[in-house]
């Protein structure tokens, strides 16, 4: 068979698809910081401060690119009982620890970005929550758990699929729910 004579359109190389995931916003830039240390499991415990490390850390060190971090991936059995935790450390010498257990990537971002986001993240912050949008990706997720861990700790009302799918349509309808995509942008 004869080539088609077309124009190809390359798909996005794996280059560009890291920098729009590394540029995407908001910016993560911290003000005042000299050192983030972050402590957690190798192994079968702490996902959240997991899925920071490898989600979110990677945009503040694109934005920082001078502040120190230290990752320490330390064995735990599962016997043992101890949570990770996030030590920060300003340029003043002052320490800040951030307590890691059971948060979500992006909860774990948020408290960081509140603890030394300053005055950009505040600005940005409250015009995310004006305008009815989620402050950080990933937060429906999070709401959506939320309502699945309160119908399973209520164990006495036994609900079925069809009363869990209502539930689930109740949270996503809230008018205090933020509006992502179209809906932000039509009337």
């Amino acid at each position: 068979m004869p080539r088609r004579r077309g124009k190809f359109i390359p798909p996005p190389s794996h280059l560009s698809r890291v920098l729009e995931h590394l540029n995407a916003g908001p910016r993560l830039a911290l003000t005042g910081l000299r050192r983030i240390s972050l402590t957690y499991a190798a192994k079968n415990d702490h996902m959240g401060a997991r899925h920071f490390v490898k989600e979110k850390l990677p945009r503040i060190r694109w934005a920082n690119p001078l502040l120190e971090i230290a990752v320490h991936r330390v064995p735990k059995t599962r016997e043992e009982t101890w949570a990770p935790h996030a030590t920060v450390e300003f340029e003043d010498g002052k320490t800040s620890t951030i307590d890691l257990s059971n948060k979500w990537s992006t909860t774990i971002a948020k408290e960081l970005m509140d603890l030394a986001g300053g005055d950009p993240w505040k600005a940005y912050k409250s015009a995310a929550l004006a305008a009815g949008h989620p402050i950080l990706p990933g937060e429906e997720k999070e709401r959506l758990a939320q309502v699945a861990k309160r119908s399973k700790a209520n164990p006495t009302k036994s609900s079925s699929p069809e009363e869990l799918e209502a539930q689930v349509q109740d949270t996503l309808n809230e008018p205090s729910r933020p509006k992502t995509g179209a809906a932000a942008i039509l009337p």
